[in-house]
């Protein structure tokens, strides 16, 4: 049992955490598992770190270029079943497959995201035998018809070890600009999408600062460090009790210093923002949405806002920092339904039923 876990993207995201999660699992498992990634950058470097047996390789360029690099790489690993995300990456794949004469693709579809189904997918599709993986239902329901030779679709709802959070350790505030006694923590995680939401973040600061001298705000994610944000910030007077952490490793440790984290991102970035933020017990704030909904259980893990509502969200946000009992409270409602339904185990077991599925080569396009 042979996979390989394909990766584009230069920087580490939530999608890229979700792949890594699956290969070490199935390797774990017995399973032989192989990442590529392009050379030299922070996906690379991370699924090294993890044990990952990981080829780099330079998937840049004109697609059959690329498809002609990745098949050395199948036919040296034997590899049986391919994952990828996007369009070009499972045409890579696809055309990779053919070359090597063995071997189907597996395409997930992000969290919030729809199914495309553009013309790469449609050759991807005819050069070698594809099945998808969605991370719910609401994916798997808003997606187009599937092509009449895929292998099926999946569902593999992205989970966490829940009791491994517990190792983790706060970060000293003061190392994160954030210093003084009685000062309430606000983490919020942010990726480049989230502009217009972290705006409503920043008019609501604005808005407790008169009330509230000692809340801090610390902004991290990809993107976070953006001088735009800096500048935004500044024309609302609040400069000084915002922090721009940047995309960082101890992430954890900073959302364990928090006393409530916002998550603005989108995608695969806001799924594992929730889950790391109700597993280390921190209440979660996050405007509604079909996503947010599906990880925060409204007045028990955390709060659900009205969007774009900066002056309701404030009057929510100030009876919640007040209130240090219900905090707690929710923070451990919140550990208790990840660690019930949002499993890594489960995640697992399903990248493996996927993966057996795709490895019968009856079912592969010759």
């Amino acid at each position: 049992m042979r996979a390989l876990f394909l990766m584009e993207d230069a920087a580490w995201s939530g999608s890229a955490r979700v792949f890594a999660a699956a290969a070490r699992g199935l390797a774990a498992r017995g399973y032989q598992v192989t990442a590529v990634t392009r050379p030299e950058t922070a996906v690379e470097q991370r699924f090294a770190s993890l044990g990952l047996d990981v080829v780099p390789v330079e998937l840049d360029g004109y697609w059959r270029n690329a498809a002609r690099r990745l098949h050395h790489v199948l036919e040296d690993r034997f590899v049986e079943v391919i994952f990828a995300h996007s369009e070009r990456e499972a045409l890579v794949a696809a055309a990779a497959t053919r070359m090597a004469d063995r071997g189907a693709v597996v395409r997930r579809v992000k969290v919030g995201e729809t199914l495309s189904m553009g013309w790469r997918a449609r050759l991807g599709g005819r050069l070698a035998a594809t099945g998808f993986v969605f991370p719910s239902e609401q994916e798997l329901r808003a997606a187009p018809p599937l092509p009449a030779r895929a292998l099926g679709a999946v569902r593999a709802e992205v989970g966490v070890d829940a009791e491994s959070y517990a190792a983790v350790k706060p970060v000293q505030r003061a190392t994160i600009g954030v210093a003084g006694t009685g000062v309430k923590l606000i983490a919020c995680l942010y990726d480049p999408s989230a502009r217009a939401r972290i705006a409503t973040v920043f008019r609501t600061i604005g808005l407790l600062a008169p009330r509230h001298p000692d809340l801090r705000l610390a902004v991290l994610g990809p993107g976070s460090d953006d001088e735009g944000l800096r500048m935004h910030a500044a024309a609302l007077g609040i400069s000084p009790m915002v922090s721009y952490l940047g995309d960082r490793e101890d992430r954890l440790s900073i959302l364990r210093a928090a006393d409530l984290g916002w998550v603005v991102a989108s995608s695969d970035d806001a799924e594992y923002g929730f889950l790391d933020l109700l597993a280390l017990r921190v209440p979660v704030l996050a405007e509604r949405s079909e996503t947010a909904q599906r990880f925060v259980a409204d007045g028990i893990g955390g709060i659900l806002l009205p969007p774009g509502d900066a002056p309701s969200t404030a009057a929510l946000v100030t009876s919640f920092l007040a209130d240090d009992e219900r905090r707690a409270a929710m923070g451990n409602a919140a550990h208790n339904r990840v660690a019930r339904a949002f499993t890594e185990r489960a995640m697992i077991d399903a990248f493996a039923q996927v993966t057996d599925a795709a490895r019968d080569r009856s079912k592969w396009v010759t």
